[in-house]
């Protein structure tokens, strides 16, 4: 009897293992996909490899993770978070990479309410949606302008004359439309950067020769400064000196090829140019 007895004590204290392992494991699940929601968002804004490891551990362990493992790629994202015995890896692709500090800034500040514990996993995926889709953007034209100007303005900086500055501010104005729409319609990035580098050189050297302008070359090369990839350019340096070889590297040969269309398009322009005139 005392036999049986401990043999339906031990079947009982696995019944109820297996379901609290049941229970962490349903609890982990959520865990992870808002863990890897906030990663996902975070690499899609720019933002480096050290940031995002950091908002994303405030995350993890804000919620009730009590380790979490976080691997960044180029495209993709992978995340181990753990609860007493159990733990549960998962992986997420990464969309198209941009530049967006006011979501950085939006997830930072997640990060910071979270780890007060003041949002449970469910709030905390609320607020994401509402980050990503009520997130103010200004119109494309606006855009487009302050493109222009800051083109303009550097071009001042880098030694065009008065007259070139209008060319500039036009070409460049146009230049951050036609890719924007580009990009829109899924046109590869790197085809993308060489169509509007051949663009904006064209028509601001054309432009500066019908004003008269004397810095005709240096007009060209300042109308295309709106594709130099600043931000990628910048987390390429600080990832690789932040232990994320890696991704730094990644990062580095993609911003070199953008810099070779580049190139490629603002030649082939002003070959063009040489040609008609």
């Amino acid at each position: 009897m005392m036999e049986e007895h401990s043999i339906t004590q031990q079947i009982q204290a696995k019944e109820k293992l297996a379901f609290d392992d049941q229970r962490s494991v349903s609890s982990l699940e959520s865990l992870a996909g808002v863990t890897l929601d906030v990663g996902r968002m975070l690499m899609e804004a720019g933002a480096s490899a050290g940031s995002v490891q950091r908002i994303v551990d405030k995350v993890a362990l804000g919620l009730g993770a009590e380790r979490v493992e976080l691997r960044i790629g180029y495209g993709s994202l992978a995340v181990t978070v753990g609860i007493g015995a159990a733990d549960i890896t998962r992986m997420r692709r990464a969309g198209e990479l941009g530049v967006n500090q006011r979501l950085i800034q939006g997830l930072w500040d997640l990060g910071k309410r979270v780890t007060r514990r003041e949002l449970t996993i469910a709030q905390t995926r609320v607020e994401l949606t509402r980050l990503a889709s009520e997130m103010p953007q200004h119109s494309p034209w606006v855009v487009s302008i302050a493109v222009g100007v800051a083109c303009a303005a550097f071009g001042r900086l880098l030694g065009v004359d008065w007259y070139g500055t209008g060319p500039v501010f036009l070409s460049a104005t146009v230049g951050q439309f036609v890719r924007r729409e580009l990009l829109r319609s899924h046109v590869n990035v790197f085809i993308c950067a060489a169509l509007v580098s051949f663009l904006c050189s064209v028509m601001s050297g054309l432009g500066a020769r019908w004003v008269g302008s004397n810095t005709i070359i240096t007009t060209m090369i300042s109308s295309i400064l709106l594709l130099v990839p600043g931000v990628p350019a910048v987390n390429a340096q600080s990832d690789i000196l932040e232990g994320h070889p890696t991704l730094g590297s990644a990062r580095a040969v993609t911003v070199a090829m953008a810099l070779i269309f580049i190139a490629a398009g603002l030649w082939i322009g002003k070959i063009s140019l040489d040609l008609w005139l």
